[in-house]
């Protein structure tokens, strides 16, 4: 029997009442310079036994400021409308664009994919089994934005900016993970790297890390890592990674990225399957600097990618003892 597998289909609006869940669809893009990066996120948290919430996440990243502009407004009705991805308040995904607001950050971006949809998990069987317990998938994850964001006073006006549109449900996070999102490269433009990496823990032991997702560079799409994929190697704090993930076709892909203090920020993720289960802490930079380094038998020279500001960095933990302040998502003034 084929399974189907739907990039963006709400997956909450059928969950069981008994069932805690969580589900986001999520957009990260950044300007032409590099100067300012721009992460929404529209997340649905269903606890067991209760109707399912919405929250509206808003991260501004602008190279001149001291800290990001973060905010976050819980507690929205949340609903998926006919044509619509997600509605969480006002705020609304699908294919006609992101529309939403933040307290006073507010926007209405389009979007046009410039690449195919990809799934993260290689087989469409995985997207039905208990594990890996989160389910990644990149609708876009190369896109073209236009439109407009509004924070506050400030109107930033977008022209072909680069980007991504991802989607995730799960019944509880990993451990720990990571996501990569990398475009904007100096030395092609139409390259991308989209991954997610994890760790579970599993009869008590915690697993070494796992890979899942892709690169495209000189117009070839190639997979990388896969659920027990060997030769995953990773050395990550928050504001640094160094990495080496193998690629199909007996291909190596060796990254280096950083994430400046003043660009990126914390967050605490609640587990909607076991509310009195330990948090997550997650830092977040969607405006870091990637290296990169393909290398592939048969080829002769080794591909390079770098970008000063057009990749994301976000790690995911329990530890409490890493520096970057967790954001409680508020105005100044709402925080009195």
């Amino acid at each position: 029997m084929k399974i189907r597998v739907s990039p963006t289909e709400a997956r909450f609006v059928e969950a069981a009442p008994g069932t805690g869940m969580y589900e986001s669809w999520y957009a990260r893009l950044v300007s032409p310079d590099g100067s300012l990066a721009i992460w929404i996120r529209y997340t649905i948290d269903k606890l067991p036994g209760q109707e399912a919430t919405g929250t509206i996440w808003f991260t501004l990243f602008d190279r001149e400021a001291e800290r990001p502009l973060a905010r976050r407004l819980t507690g929205q009705p949340a609903s998926a409308p006919v044509n619509t991805w997600v509605r969480i308040g006002d705020s609304t995904a699908g294919p006609a664009g992101l529309h939403g607001e933040c307290f006073e950050a507010s926007w209405q971006l389009r979007f046009e994919p410039l690449a195919p949809v990809l799934f993260h998990l290689p087989r469409p069987r995985f997207y039905e089994l208990p594990l890996p317990k989160t389910k990644p998938i990149s609708p876009v994850p190369l896109g073209e934005f236009n439109g407009a964001i509004r924070c506050g006073e400030r109107e930033i006006n977008v022209d072909d900016w680069r980007g991504m549109i991802g989607h995730n449900w799960g019944t509880e996070h990993a451990e720990r993970w990571i996501w990569l999102h990398g475009s904007n490269f100096e030395q092609d433009q139409d390259s991308w790297i989209d991954v997610v990496m994890g760790r579970i823990r599993v009869g008590g032991r915690l697993l070494p890390w796992a890979a899942n997702g892709a690169v495209f560079s000189d117009g070839e799409f190639r997979r990388i890592g896969g659920v027990f994929a060997p030769g995953v190697d990773v050395n990550e704090t928050p504001l640094r990674l160094k990495a080496g993930l193998p690629v199909a076709g007996k291909g190596y892909l060796e990254l280096e990225v950083d994430s400046p203090a003043n660009l990126t920020i914390g967050w605490q993720y609640g587990d909607p399957a076991d509310p009195a289960s330990d948090a997550r802490e997650v830092t977040n930079c969607s405006a870091a600097r990637m290296e990169a380094k393909l290398t592939m038998p048969g080829h002769a020279n080794e591909t390079t990618f770098s970008t000063g500001g057009g990749a994301v960095y976000e790690l995911g933990m329990i530890e409490t003892d890493h520096g970057v302040p967790i954001s409680d998502g508020l105005p100044p003034q709402a925080g009195i």
